[in-house]
Formats: C-alpha cells, sequence, structure tokens
C-alpha cells in the first residue's frame, strides 16, 4: 500500500514512517522541514519504498495514496508562538483542507493527528473526547489550539458530507527519540538541561501535571487506529494517563542522568495548562490499545538519545 505521511520527518513522522516501512509498505514522506529533520529519516532514505517530498502542506499536493497520516504541524509553545502563528494556523487550517482534498480524490483514509490542547486549561479531569474544552481563543496559544480544533470540524464535515474516510486523534504529550533538543517541551527541556549541567527550569510552583507517552506507544494507537472499522472515526484520545508533577517529573531526570543541576523557577506562561491526563477508556474499547512503556524506561532512552546527540 501506499502511505502519505505529512510532516513525515518530524519528532513522530520520522517514526511513522520507519514502522510502516517494517511493514512492507511504500512509504511518502511530505515534510518543509520548520521542525523536521533529514536527520530522523537518513537511516530510511536507502529503502526503496520511501520517497521524500520537500513541500509545505498548504500547497495542493499531488500523490496517489491510499491512507494518509496527517501530522504535520509545529507541536510545541517555541515553534508555534510568536512569528510562526499565523503559519501555524494556516498549516492547521489549509494543511488539513489539501489533505482531506486528497483523500476525497483519491478514496483514501486520513488519520488527523489533533491533540490534547484542544481541551485548553481543563475544567474537567482526567479528560473523555466528550468534553468540549476550556480554550482562550485570542490568546499566545490559540494558533494551535484553535487551528487543530478547526482541523477536527473539517474533517467532520468531509466526513459527513463529502463520506471521506476520517480517524482524528488527540494527543497527549509524548516523548522519545528525535525530539528537537530546542523544542520548548518540558521532557527535552529537563533532560537537555541535566546533560548540559544547566539548571532545571520549572515554570510555576512545580504542582501542574502532565501525562508522558513514549513514543513507541503512540505509534502503535496510530497503526491500529488507522486499521480499524470506517465507523470509528473518533475522536480518541492517545496518551499516557499515568500523571505527574514537573517536579516529580524533574526529579526523576535528574537522578536517571546523574546530573547536579539545581531546579529555578520561573512564572508560568499564559494559558498553560494546570492538570492534563487523558481518559483512554475509547481507545481501550475501540482499539484494544494501553500504553506498555513504563515512564522510567522511555526516559531512559531518551536520555540515551539525547547523550549521544549532543555528546554528553
Amino acid at each position: 500500500m501506499t502511505i502519505l505521511i505529512t510532516g513525515g520527518a518530524g519528532f513522530l513522522g520520522s517514526h511513522l514512517c520507519a514502522r510502516l516501512l517494517s511493514a512492507g509498505h511504500e512509504v511518502i514522506c511530505l515534510d518543509n522541514f520548520y521542525t523536521g529533520s533529514m536527520e530522523n529519516i537518513a537511516a530510511l532514505t536507502t529503502n526503496p519504498q520511501f520517497r521524500v517530498i520537500d513541500q509545505d502542506v498548504i500547497e495542493p499536493i499531488d500523490v496517489n495514496a491510499k491512507q494518509i497520516y496527517n501530522l504535520a504541524c509545529p507541536a510545541s509553545p517555541v515553534h508555534y508562538q510568536g512569528k510562526a502563528a499565523i503559519d501555524t494556523m494556516k498549516t492547521s487550517v489549509l494543511g488539513a483542507l489539501n489533505v482531506l482534498e486528497l483523500a476525497a480524490f483519491n478514496k483514501a483514509t486520513l488519520l488527523q493527528a489533533s491533540t490534547s490542547e484542544v481541551y485548553g486549561d481543563p475544567a474537567v479531569h482526567p479528560q473523555p473526547e466528550s468534553y468540549w474544552g476550556n480554550v482562550n481563543p485570542i490568546g499566545p496559544r490559540a494558533c494551535y489550539d484553535e487551528g487543530k480544533r478547526a482541523a477536527e470540524t473539517l474533517c467532520f464535515d468531509y466526513n459527513r458530507h463529502r463520506g471521506v474516510d476520517v480517524k482524528v486523534m488527540r494527543i497527549f504529550n509524548t516523548y522519545g527519540p528525535h525530539m528537537h533538543p530546542n523544542d520548548g517541551r518540558v521532557v527535552s527541556n529537563f533532560i537537555v538541561q541535566a546533560l548540559r549541567g544547566e539548571d532545571i527550569t520549572i515554570y510555576g510552583d512545580g504542582t501542574q501535571t502532565r501525562s508522558f507517552c513514549y513514543v513507541s506507544d503512540l505509534i502503535e494507537f496510530m497503526v491500529r487506529f488507522m486499521a480499524s472499522p470506517a465507523e470509528v472515526i473518533g475522536p480518541i484520545n492517545a496518551g499516557n494517563p499515568g500523571e505527574y508533577t514537573m517536579i516529580e517529573l524533574a526529579e526523576a531526570v535528574l537522578k536517571l542522568t546523574g546530573s547536579t543541576s539545581k531546579i529555578v523557577w520561573r512564572p508560568l506562561p499564559v494559558d498553560d495548562p494546570k492538570q492534563r491526563r487523558p481518559d483512554i477508556t475509547k481507545a481501550g474499547d475501540l482499539l484494544g490499545w494501553k500504553p506498555t512503556v513504563p515512564l522510567e524506561d522511555g526516559l531512559k532512552e531518551t536520555i540515551a538519545y539525547f547523550r549521544k546527540k549532543l555528546g554528553a
């Protein structure tokens, strides 16, 4: 089968490319390399079943694929805030339109990578898919939050009115090898700071929580969701329900790296969620999926990756 992965050179996309190639598929990786990297997919380029297209997803796409994974979008505040805010919204909305049109033309199935950010700073905990969220539509994070909410709307409208087979997943915090060292996400931040002997930066009082899913578990979710019956549309939460404070995560990273870095405190950014934990009941019931990699094991793999990358 020919499969298109937009954002295929990114953190998640590169792992998905490798997984699908190993299953014998022809994989087309489309990426504009804003946050993606050729380094992430270098080992795949010798495979004759693998093709790379250097293109922005907001431009019309002309490929023949029977499955499409739309992963193209900056996914960390460092990348989607500031000067990239408008491009992030364009990527989320215009990119979704392009892949949906392509799916309609090819009669392909589209898996849309949405995000837990659609829940905003949640007033319901843990977050089930039925929760409509608490998002500030004009805040500095809104380009990503609202962009992904709009992309979900487009997916369901194309399904209802154009008959396009869609599947919408909401990704919670994911970590592992191929993360960008400067992407501003808490796991990579803490590990890079610890390995460099820099202060570990905690924003707020450190009691805010996140749930961390190792990348191999998330890729397994994607493959299972894509293979599910057409009537399984979602949205479905994809994440690990284990919940940790930022202090607990920092202490785990310091222990596993053996670092002597000190923890320092900074003000909490605007609209930063206080709690984040997925209700994964639907994932279990509909896909038979649950995460299997404990946080400590995943952190060890991620630390090893950054040690090699940083030469630390």
